[in-house]
């Protein structure tokens, strides 16, 4: 694992409830991780969740990804466990304006140790979020607790790719991200499996390097004065942060970052 000192769950809140957490949705959409939709279905295929069942979104943000399962997927109801009170606020709002809040329900919790009840849910689901959290051990064993024997555990995550971060590129690239830590991929697999959980799937998803280019042409090109009126249309900062961004792309290009996707399943 590659990680660093002095980011941890205060310093991703002051992300999200501000407007580096607003210049992300800019770019990004309310499906704040690579690929969107696409991701989104993508992984609910792969782990294959069905109608009727109910999941935990560990990290869920705006609700977006319960959003998604349970207009998609018919998932009959989903538990949104979040530590940033404006994200979760946020979200309630727009599961209202969409008619959804009777099939969702919104914690604020650190996703490490939720206070739900054990072994309830079917499914725990996560996007691109779990690279927030600085406990991954912690992280995995909560997730398992929750589900129920046979249960699935299916997300995607910002993860330390095969060809490997330098403690320099490490530390420049976390500390942009506000990221504790990220693990690799088998890191991950080994948590899932001392959790008694046996991995179905796990791949990069190729987007990574694909899509920051995509975030880039958005700000140079598009949406220029929306990015700049969120940050106070400070220069500097905008050009501190393309440069952050073109580091990020070469990163990727190199196989040193990916989106992974996993899915595992507990044991019965």
């Amino acid at each position: 694992m590659k990680a660093i000192k002095n980011i941890g769950l205060a310093n991703v809140q002051a992300v999200y409830s501000g407007p580096e957490g607003r210049l992300w949705q800019l770019l990004m959409g309310e499906q704040i991780h690579i690929g969107g939709l696409t991701s989104s279905m993508d992984l609910a295929e792969r782990a294959g969740i069905a109608e009727g069942w109910s999941g935990v979104d560990l990290c869920c943000a705006l609700g977006a990804g319960m959003r998604f399962l349970v207009r998609f997927r018919k998932v009959a109801r989903m538990t949104g466990v979040d530590a940033t009170r404006a994200m979760l606020d946020l979200g309630q709002k727009r599961c209202t304006e969409e008619g959804l809040a009777d099939r969702m329900k919104f914690v604020e919790a650190n996703v490490c140790a939720t206070g739900l009840p054990a072994t309830k849910f079917d499914f725990v689901w996560g996007e691109d979020a779990w690279c927030y959290v600085e406990d991954k051990a912690k992280l995995i064993a909560e997730a398992a607790r929750l589900i129920k024997p046979g249960g699935l555990i299916a997300f995607t995550d910002w993860m330390e790719g095969p060809a490997g971060l330098t403690d320099e590129e490490a530390k420049r690239y976390l500390g942009f991200m506000k990221f504790p830590g990220v693990l690799r991929m088998e890191e991950y697999g080994s948590l899932l499996k001392a959790n008694s959980c046996t991995v179905r799937a796990a791949q990069d998803t190729g987007r990574f390097a694909k899509h920051v280019p995509l975030y880039l042409d958005m700000i140079e090109k598009q949406l220029t004065y929306d990015a700049l009126k969120i940050i106070g249309f400070d220069m500097a900062l905008a050009q501190m942060l393309i440069g952050e961004m073109r580091f990020m792309q070469s990163l990727a290009e190199k196989g040193k970052i990916i989106q992974g996707l996993m899915v595992a399943q507990k044991g019965a």
